[in-house]
């Protein structure tokens, strides 16, 4: 992690602890409420997104068929040398809706992936400026306690869903990570699993809560002619 991306990430766990701060200074019972409807959110917010971006298009002639079916060594030179040419070819939002197709047929590969490249995009996008701004208004602003612990159970919910997902395809995970599955609070692998033997279901990725909603979605919108199986891998 570069020393540039070390600054944004502590920035937004200050900015992050900040809000917490908020909400102990006004302490409410409806912060238990509240933070699980925002934890609820940001699963759903998981699911579409990801539900889009597994059946957003590639943009044809970028040649990233040539990648994502490449049948050597993605250790070689060779692979290495065509993924980076291929990944210059495309703007970052097109980098990361490749990454959720390529992640189906190797799914194992998220989980090796370090924490910046699974939350920086989500960070710098969105997680910090909204977390800042957030603040901000919690200073001019008699915003209430209750609403500053949802307002932080989102963003961690938001910013670290990648890294959520990246969890259900290792085994070795932290403490916390297995604490919050007994609680519920994040979803098993096995539940997971569902959506990568199917890729029709359960998009949500962080508790898994919002499936029922997301699944209704997806159903409806394929009833609409939207989210063709041929959009789940790039073409030539």
């Amino acid at each position: 992690m570069s020393l540039v991306q070390r600054i944004l990430l502590w920035a937004f766990l200050a900015s992050l602890a900040g809000s917490m701060v908020l909400a102990f200074a006004d302490p409410s019972w409806l912060a238990i409420p509240a933070m699980l409807v925002a934890w609820y959110l940001a699963d759903l917010l998981s699911g579409v997104i990801h539900m889009y971006m597994d059946y957003r298009p590639c943009r044809p002639g970028m040649g990233l068929d040539t990648i994502f079916f490449y049948e050597g060594s993605r250790e070689s030179e060779e692979y290495q040398g065509l993924f980076r040419e291929r990944m210059r070819r495309l703007n970052p939002f097109e980098r990361i809706s490749y990454d959720f197709k390529n992640h189906h047929p190797r799914p194992d590969a998220l989980g090796r992936r370090q924490l910046w490249r699974l939350i920086g995009s989500t960070v710098i996008a969105g997680a910090l400026p909204i977390s800042l701004l957030g603040n901000v208004a919690a200073l001019i602003w008699p915003i209430p306690g209750w609403f500053m612990a949802g307002f932080a159970a989102f963003l961690v919910g938001g910013a670290f869903a990648q890294y959520f997902h990246g969890t259900l395809h290792r085994r070795d995970n932290p403490w916390f990570i297995r604490a919050m599955r007994k609680l519920g609070l994040l979803m098993s692998p096995e539940a997971h699993q569902i959506h990568h033997d199917t890729l029709k279901r359960d998009f949500a990725t962080n508790s898994g809560w919002s499936n029922p909603l997301v699944n209704r979605l997806f159903r409806f919108l394929r009833s609409q002619g939207q989210l063709p199986d041929a959009n789940l891998e790039p073409s030539s």
